[in-house]
């Protein structure tokens, strides 16, 4: 693949039986283009905490993975309240997810830890009350 293969997904907020389908498209895709199956679960589990941040937090948004031959770059972008404090969002355990989705099973503050540790390269920006933007590489 010498060309850059991009794919774009809108999330929906509060859709939990939804959740996740982005991720396994990314993952399909990954598999058919031969890529390492080390990449391809690093950059499933990465996108899909992401995917499920989105669904909890941010009543959705945007992700659009691009894939080259060197890198798989995930930018999901959204207009959700923001992350007040993102040093302690990033703290193993630390959720702010409503009791309804802990009932669920989500919501146990691993999400922006385990997106961090999953990827190669990891950033977020965010702004309360304008949104949050999480970037993630995986390096092939």
């Amino acid at each position: 693949m010498s060309e850059k293969l991009t794919f774009q997904y809108v999330i929906s907020g509060d859709d939990f039986t939804r959740a996740g389908e982005a991720s396994s498209s990314v993952k399909n895709k990954l598999k058919q283009l031969g890529v390492d199956d080390a990449a391809i679960r690093k950059t499933a589990i990465a996108m899909y905490e992401g995917e499920i941040n989105m669904v909890i937090h941010a009543n959705g948004g945007m992700i659009t993975v691009t894939i080259s031959d060197t890198v798989i770059e995930m930018i999901l972008a959204d207009q959700g309240p923001g992350i007040k404090d993102i040093s302690k969002a990033m703290q193993a355990g630390y959720s702010t997810a409503p009791e309804e989705v802990r009932s669920l099973g989500f919501g146990a503050g691993m999400g922006l830890p385990n997106m961090k540790k999953f990827s190669d390269e990891f950033q977020i920006e965010s702004t309360p009350g304008v949104g949050t933007t999480v970037t993630m590489k995986v390096f092939l």
